[in-house]
């Protein structure tokens, strides 16, 4: 696989549905570059496209990761973890599977907190993202013009646990409140849900 193949794959990933003119742009390269590109990965199996109609005109065609790409992301072991998962549901119940993920969500809170204590709000949306990026999120933070942060991942590393066990999920969700209360924290975009990341506002909270 070449550099350009990468960098396609990296972009499709961080940034959801491309043009062949918009990868062509960050790419530094023709449209015409870019769709060849695009066109090698699609008989290979990296990449999918779905035509989209806008207006009257043409209508213009987005190239999206196939499920071979996604697959090229790390993924935390997800079968394994999924095999755990069925496991623990069929010898101990719901109960005992909340009880494991509620173990992991404190794990997880401890660690965070040792690395955000004494930091202003900005500083920790902007560490988390750095600490989830090491954990495989692809994790990014933008401050917005009303005051309030953008942060999202654009992978999930424990995306087939999540699938079978969406605790997971509420508990991440749940760990962020709390490392960055008093603000509220808001997930606006949903990976499971179909969406190409995961996207949270967070919102100071009201003087």
């Amino acid at each position: 696989m070449n550099a350009s193949t990468d960098k396609i794959l990296h972009l499709l990933k961080t940034q959801g549905p491309q043009s062949a003119a918009a990868l062509g742009e960050q790419l530094q390269m023709t449209s015409m570059g870019a769709r060849q590109h695009l066109q090698a990965m699609e008989a290979d199996g990296w990449v999918s496209f779905r035509d989209e109609a806008r207006g009257r005109g043409r209508p213009s065609r987005l190239w999206l990761l196939t499920e071979q790409a996604w697959q090229r992301f790390p993924d935390g072991h997800g079968e394994l973890t999924l095999r755990l998962i069925e496991t623990v549901q069929q010898l101990f119940g719901e109960s005992g599977l909340d009880k494991v993920i509620a173990e992991r969500e404190q794990q997880q809170l401890g660690r965070y907190r040792v690395q955000l204590a004494e930091l202003s709000l900005a500083e920790r949306v902007a560490e988390l993202a750095i600490l989830r990026t090491r954990e495989g999120y692809m994790a990014e933070a933008r401050r917005e013009a009303d005051g309030s942060w953008l942060l999202w991942e654009s992978h999930c590393p424990i995306c087939v646990a999540a699938r079978g066990c969406q605790g997971f999920c509420r508990s991440e969700l749940a760990i962020f409140a709390e490392l960055l209360a008093p603000a509220r924290v808001e997930r606006e975009e949903y990976l499971l849900s179909g969406d190409h990341r995961c996207l949270y506002r967070i919102s100071p909270p009201s003087r």
